[in-house]
């Protein structure tokens, strides 16, 4: 008897939002550098970490997404875990301030613990709440954005640890905390039994051959092999190279445009942080849950036609916005808000399109598209802000939004090939 009890479908929420949490310290890396670069490092030496770290995470997903049938998503999502935690560990006991120590153990090993364990909640979530699979995605993926603000203040001004504990014993205390909590976040993520579904609901009915392969599910081998998971990834690909550049370029970039406007150099520096760390980072995460829900009422498609096109005119008009502190906290909130429902939106539209059953392979394929946007976008900006250029790369960036529109309202239901 007991084994046919159903756990309550809430508590894979509960450990989604953890374990996210956790992995969201790869966006807290630039608390961080600051000391680093007080010890002789460079400040591309710092990025080279953030680098490795994301462009790990990206690749290793996929491995996930293929081991995770094997050893089931408790047993992944506990290993990305371990991982995650004996990286940080191991970089703050080695490392200390050596580069080369610290971009294997945090860089590599730390980002490779991110990707094994991010696929985890959405795919398991997705299966215990196919009546909200945006609203339910949009809060797992919701921590990781909320837990970068989380870790940032916890070694800064919340919590002194930096200060107080030195940046080797800030790295083991995360990384320990990591371990830990990722672990308790994964004794809930198990999928739900066979034929399983929520009291009241019912899925809707395959009416074609399309709808029913898609109820059957692609396998990726099956997907990679559709014209639809490409124009997904280069949709994806667009939205992350906009807001992946908008990030690199938030500061300097209004720091430029407000000091033109009379503002003091102390002054716009203050005002350009604000808007990255609290009107941005807050949105974007508040962006993940309200896309999600967004998308439960509209559908996935029309819901990234909105967010792409109003991100595309946005991110073109932010060029002019940033000058004026009002404009400038409005202009990085609403660029905030749409880059966190990619991650709603995404693995979500990858579910509805080629089924649920193998999203948590599927998604690692689509979410290539992120590393690729973190090279493109942030390059992209870097290079023309060396030529004095910053509002070309955020005409070019948000024409590209605009063209994945377009793009993303051409995706139909695909069909398998005869052969399968």
């Amino acid at each position: 008897m007991a084994e046919k009890k159903i756990m309550n479908r809430w508590l894979v929420c509960v450990g989604a939002i953890l374990i996210q949490l956790c992995l969201g310290a790869i966006y807290a890396w630039s608390v961080f550098t600051p000391y680093l670069k007080g010890a002789g490092w460079t400040k591309t030496q710092t990025q080279s970490v953030f680098a490795a770290g994301l462009a790990t995470f990206a690749i290793v997903m996929v491995i996930a997404g293929r081991i995770m049938p094997k050893l089931g998503p408790r047993m992944v999502a506990m290993l990305g875990g371990v991982v995650l935690g004996l990286g940080y560990i191991l970089g703050g006991l080695l490392g200390q301030t050596d580069f080369t120590l610290i971009f294997l153990c945090i860089g590599i090993v730390g980002g490779a613990g991110i990707g094994l364990a991010y696929v985890v909640p959405i795919a398991v979530g997705m299966r215990w709440f196919p009546d909200k699979k945006g609203l339910i995605t949009g809060l797992a993926v919701a921590g990781f954005g909320f837990g970068a603000t989380l870790w940032v203040k916890l070694a800064g001004n919340w919590g002194n640890l930096i200060a107080s504990q030195g940046l080797s014993t800030t790295f083991v205390i995360y990384g320990i905390v990591f371990l830990i909590c990722v672990i308790i976040g994964g004794i809930w993520m198990v999928f739900p039994p066979d034929g399983w579904k929520p009291q009241g609901w019912n899925p809707p009915e395959a009416k074609d051959s399309a709808t029913k392969a898609v109820a059957e599910g692609f396998k990726s081998s099956e997907m990679l092999r559709t014209p639809q998971y490409y124009m997904i990834l280069l949709t994806f690909v667009f939205g992350a190279s906009a807001g992946l550049m908008s990030i690199g370029l938030m500061k300097l970039f209004p720091m430029t445009a407000l000091m033109a406007n009379g503002i003091s150099e102390i002054s716009a520096s203050a005002i350009a942080g604000t808007a990255m760390a609290i009107f941005f980072a807050l949105a974007n995460g508040i962006g993940r849950i309200a896309w999600g829900a967004i998308s439960d009422k509209l559908g996935r498609k029309l819901s990234i036609i909105l967010m792409m096109a109003t991100q595309g005119i946005i991110v073109i008009a932010f060029q002019k916005m940033a000058g004026t502190p009002v404009f400038l906290y409005l202009g990085a909130t609403l660029i905030g808000f749409n880059f966190g429902g990619n991650f709603a939106l995404f693995p979500t539209i990858t579910a509805d399109t080629f089924g649920t059953r193998y999203v948590g392979q599927n998604y690692g394929w689509v979410f290539l598209a992120y590393g690729i946007g973190g090279i493109f976008g942030p390059i992209l900006g870097g290079k023309l802000g060396d030529m004095n250029n910053f509002p070309l790369a955020f005409t070019i960036c948000g024409i590209l939004c605009l063209i994945a529109a377009g793009i993303i309202s051409m995706v139909k239901t695909p069909k398998k090939l005869a052969s399968d």
